[in-house]
């Protein structure tokens, strides 16, 4: 049974960019939010295996998101996507749970491999 994902990108070609390389690795896409509230509301409705969360977007951003989406399940696996590659905002993340960061833009293999690792 393949693995669900939960895309969260406000830049279309970052979604299909993961899109892709999950579909490719055998990933099932179940759903794909374009800010931080549609996240929240499709992680309640669809409960997948992995979410990528980008960290700046309208409506909520991925911070907000992360933890709204944890309060629904404490056990959520989050994986941060951003181009924001900051000590600070990394350390402010994995302390509210996501499981790893993943700097844009990114290579499809190392993708993969941190979606991968995620969920093992």
């Amino acid at each position: 049974m393949s693995k669900r994902l939960l895309i969260t990108d406000d830049a279309m070609i970052i979604r299909a960019m993961i899109r892709d390389a999950a579909t490719e690795a055998g990933w099932e896409v179940v759903g794909e939010a374009t800010n931080g509230a549609e996240a929240v509301e499709l992680y309640r409705s669809l409960k997948p295996d992995l979410v990528t969360l980008d960290l700046v977007m309208p409506e909520f951003d991925g911070l907000h998101a992360l933890r709204e989406i944890r309060k629904i399940d404490a056990a959520a696996r989050v994986v941060i996507v951003s181009a924001i590659n900051q000590k600070p905002a990394l350390r402010e993340t994995l302390r509210l749970g996501a499981c790893d960061f993943l700097v844009k833009p990114f290579a499809k293999p190392l993708l993969i491999e941190t979606i991968t690792r995620a969920i093992a």
